[in-house]
């Protein structure tokens, strides 16, 4: 492309830019301008294997990015590191580099990890056609700034990707680790000669050795090496023997329960490896999240190295948060988020520019996709400018869907998360976001898809009505500078911990005296050993130098451990329609109950099945195909008991209290002046939309929070009448709770309508569960005075949780679902649910309904839980961030367009709630100002 089409492309985005912000102004609540940057070069060392000089040059390029030099260093020098820059800067040269020249210098071999196939398939091609360059006539010098970019991050004029690779990449054949054994003829003298192949599910048997024993670099992915390198390592001797590089790309993906049993797979990686005397390096590939090194440290045990500071160019970037309209202000009813999108791809489409649309869930991509081809793809004659691209479809599809892109022959391309990871899809101007991803890191990381090398892009992130959605575009600050999510992962859960014991006994035996837990690990590893050694699995053989441990089962542990689960034992559905019994899905043991139960509808793929018998001894659900117009929804109640209290804090302290006798609080005027400001603020009109200023992101406080070591019901109440420099408004505390779950039956809905036609009933056993949380809690005679009918207490408990809930899920970089939510006291003796009326109800301990609560002292608790047996670390950052959570609440709740409440801020309201003389919002506004302690 010359420059006078390249000008034209820049001014096509910045005539669609002028135009959306010209139109649409009320719909834009904030814009974000990234100027472009310059590249920063920094020379290729001396010291790097002469053929791979070559092979770059004859890339054409004669420099590095600073970022990729300092990675090189680091590696020279022995150190694992990570490297956390932009997309599209060129990370995959970063572990490239020093990996090949290993290789070529030692015969040296890698081992790297990818979360999906594609991505691992992409990498091997990726490896080939660098080590085809050195066949390749090096053209003209170029610096990285000024050639095209490909995947490695190399800047080339070579052909167009899929020109120049060898039989076995993904563009020619299914199975590259089967074709890469004999590899197309190349002059010897010109290519780099390394073998790389993937080892996946889909590796034929009879290629599997070549791998083990040919590979110079084998890619492969977290599943594959937990079940089945590493309990097979003895096949694997000679690889290991020579493992010098262990790469693990999309470090970002690896948080929560995934990321703790990952810890663990590392261990037993580093145990095996101990063995055949080798201590390999990490190198990490992260996008933009807070804490890169401290996660990658955590997964490894060891110090890690970050790299940060990227020195690759970037184009100008646009991006603009876009709220659909309120089309019903009494209810805070919007506009639908795709109606927005489809409008965005249209315009792009028609200004001639190539985008992307990232849509949420596999239906959502059907539906857009159907919109626009509407629109573009009337005639079947032409080739088609508009493609999906999900989970899914066949792999040749997805493969031919890749190469269109490539191409440029696809205007427009609709996907799920399937291609926000960095499968080479070639380059596009705009990038559309139909709603809010979940984390701030997936959201650059999909906005990052848009952009070619100098030239300016757009990215439109389209909110839908979910909490995190309004948060999110209300709050345009959180694109600033760092993210502020921190990835966080609990290794030594002490459920995912004896897992990984097992496997790593059936692997290696064990030494008295050998540690397994690493650093801050309580649990002691003799105790596990001797608790497997009474399941009969486990014999301890005593000998000079202590005693060892052998597997001595039959059973092969790594197959019964899933990675991205807690509890063992999964549910598994079985079809019985056509009188067989065909197993069509899996159900971890945790979601089984509110969704195989009998009765329940089960989806998949759309087609609906119904359950008719659950065997939950055996975790079997049999069930049969049905034309049911209705889905089933669970109804669950949650009980919590607090076990122990880790640690406790006061949030806040009145700061508009009037003193009466002898400096005591007056809490009716405080909680008034409270309820008063509360009402206001709810009460007020929505600012006027429209894009506004970025604030700066909000300041820490200077002073820190003074520490209660009792919560609310165990302080006198008298300690509430001293001077109001010492009374707290509420506290906050972090701890270990058990929970009761209960499921005593479900909702029949019907589709499109949303009509309630029903209900069942589900006889199952409690759910019961240890766990961690946090939670905070009102001062009682505060509380009582800002809301004094204890339904209204009630309710506004109920809508504050509503919010914490989503506002935490973002702080914690958790999925919702990772995090429980429950209000009650602090004994369980009562738990406040939302009734069938939709209003809250009090229940008791057997579930029974409640009217007033019982004991003189009502302190209502509202709970946030890690969702996981023991808990997987999500509580303990939570309550170092309550203070701040309360305040994000707040914010959500506060700058939400509705009057009375709405499920984008306080949860679903019912029809003339906006009448009442205290709307659930107000309520939800009261409990949040006073856990924020008494700042309105």
């Amino acid at each position: 492309m010359n420059g006078a089409h390249e000008g034209a492309d820049d001014d096509r985005v910045n005539r669609l830019l002028a135009r959306l912000q010209r139109k649409y102004s009320t719909r834009i609540t904030g814009e974000l301008r990234m100027p472009a940057t310059a590249a920063r070069q920094a020379p290729i060392p001396e010291s790097m294997h002469p053929a791979l000089r070559e092979a770059l040059a004859a890339r054409g390029f004669t420099s590095l990015y600073s970022h990729q030099r300092a990675a090189w260093d680091l590696a020279q020098q022995g150190e694992h590191l990570v490297v956390a820059t932009p997309t599209a800067s060129g990370k995959t040269l970063c572990y490239n580099l020093p990996v090949l020249d290993a290789v070529l210098s030692r015969g040296a071999k890698a081992l790297y990890l990818f979360p999906t196939k594609a991505l691992a398939q992409d990498q091997v091609a990726e490896l080939m056609e660098l080590n085809r360059a050195g066949s390749l006539k090096a053209g003209a010098e170029r610096c990285p700034g000024e050639a095209s970019k490909g995947r490695l991050g190399l800047a080339t004029d070579a052909a167009p990707v899929g020109q120049h690779r060898i039989a076995g990449s993904r563009a020619t054949t299914t199975h590259p680790s089967a074709a890469h054994e004999s590899p197309a003829p190349a002059d010897a003298a010109t290519t780099l000669g390394i073998k790389a192949f993937t080892f996946d599910g889909d590796t034929p048997g009879d290629a599997r050795k070549a791998v083990r024993t040919r590979g110079d670099i084998v890619v492969s992915n977290p599943d594959m090496l937990h079940q089945a390198i590493l309990p097979h390592h003895t096949k694997w001797a000679q690889f290991f023997e020579s493992l010098a590089f262990i790469v693990v790309d999309e470090l970002h993906s690896y948080r929560g329960v995934f990321g703790s049993h990952v810890a663990n797979v590392f261990r037993r990686l580093q145990r095996i490896c101990q063995f055949y005397g080798v201590r390999p390096q990490f190198i990490f590939a992260s996008a933009t999240i807070a804490n890169p090194a401290e996660l990658a440290e955590r997964l490894i045990g060891a110090p890690v190295v970050p790299v940060t500071d990227s020195g690759a160019p970037q184009g100008e970037r646009h991006l603009l948060l876009w709220n659909p309209p309120v089309i019903n202000p009494d209810l805070g009813i919007r506009a639908s988020a795709r109606s927005q999108t489809t409008r965005i791809a249209r315009m792009a489409t028609k200004s001639g520019l190539k985008n992307i649309v990232f849509a949420r869930s596999r239906l959502m991509v059907e539906v857009i996709t159907k919109y626009l081809k509407d629109v573009f793809d009337r005639d079947p004659r032409r080739p088609p400018r508009v493609l999906a691209y999900r989970g899914g479809y066949l792999p040749s599809e997805r493969r031919a869907a890749e190469q269109a892109l490539r191409a440029g022959r696809v205007d427009t391309v609709v996907s799920t998360s399937a291609l926000e990871l960095g499968v080479d899809i070639g380059a596009l101007d705009v990038a559309v976001l139909n709603g809010y991803p979940g984390t701030i890191a997936a959201t650059w990381q999909r906005l990052g898809r848009a952009g070619r090398r100098n030239r300016p892009c757009l990215g439109v992130l389209v909110a839908t009505s979910d909490p995190l959605d309004q948060y999110m575009v209300q709050h345009p600050e959180f694109f600033l500078g760092a993210s502020p999510e921190h990835a966080r992962i609990h290794p030594n859960q002490l459920l995912i911990l004896m897992d990984h014991v097992r496997c790593a006994a059936f692997e290696l035996p064990f030494q008295d005296g050998d540690q397994f837990g690493g650093p801050g690990c309580d649990e002691d590893l003799g105790e596990m050993l001797s608790y497997l050694r009474d399941e009969g699995v486990l014999q301890r053989q005593a000998g000079p130098n202590g005693g060892r441990w052998y597997w001595i089962a039959d059973s092969y542990p790594a197959n019964a451990v899933s990675l991205r689960s807690v509890a063992e034992g999964n549910f598994v559905v079985i079809d019985i329609s056509d009188g067989k019994q065909t197993i069509i899905a899996e159900v971890d043991y945790s979601s089984a109950p509110g969704t195989v139960y009998e009765g329940a509808i089960y989806m998949v793929q759309s087609q609906p099945y119904q359950v008719e018998r659950l065997d939950w001894t055996g975790r079997k659900a049999f069930v049969r195909q049905t034309r049911a117009d209705y889905y089933t929804d669970a109804i669950d109640y949650t009980r919590l008991k607090i076990l122990d209290r880790f640690d406790s804090r006061a949030l806040g302290r009145p700061t508009t209290a009037t003193p009466t006798t002898a400096g005591t609080t007056d809490w009716a005027a405080t909680a008034a002046t409270t309820a008063a400001s509360v009402a206001g603020a709810a009460s007020a009109e929505p600012a006027a939309s429209g894009a506004t200023p970025l604030p700066e992101m909000p300041a820490q406080p200077a002073t820190a929070t003074p520490k209660v070591s009792q919560d609310f019901a165990s302080i006198s109440p008298s300690a509430f009448t001293s001077t109001a420099a010492e009374c707290p408004f509420a506290a906050a505390s972090h701890g270990e709770v058990h929970i009761v779950r209960r499921y005593p039956g479900y909702k029949k809905i019907r589709y499109y309508s949303h009509d309630n036609i029903g209900y069942g009933h589900i006889d199952l056993p409690d759910q019961e569960m240890h766990t961690t949380a946090v939670w905070w809690q009102a001062e009682p005679m505060a509380l009582e005075q800002a809301l004094p009918a204890r339904e209204h207490a009630i309710e506004g408990f109920l809508g504050a949780a509503y919010a914490l809930h989503h506002v935490a899920a973002l702080r914690a970089m958790a999925e919702v679902r990772d995090l429980g939510r429950a209000v009650g006291d602090s004994q369980g003796s009562w738990s406040a649910v939302l009734g069938s009326d939709g209003r809250g109800q009090l229940r008791g301990p057997s579930n029974e309904p409640l009217e007033q609560p019982p004991g003189d002292r009502f302190e209502p608790t509202l709970f946030l839980y890690d969702n996981f047996p023991g808990g997987v670390g999500l509580s303990a950052p939570l309550f170092d961030d309550a203070a701040v959570l309360v305040q994000d609440a707040l914010g959500l709740v506060r700058g939400c367009a509705c009057r009375a409440g709405c499920p984008a801020c306080v949860g679903p309201i019912l029809a003339g709630d906006e009448n009442r003389t205290l709307t659930p919002k107000q309520a939800a506004l009261s409990v949040l100002v006073l856990l924020n302690g008494g700042v309105a």
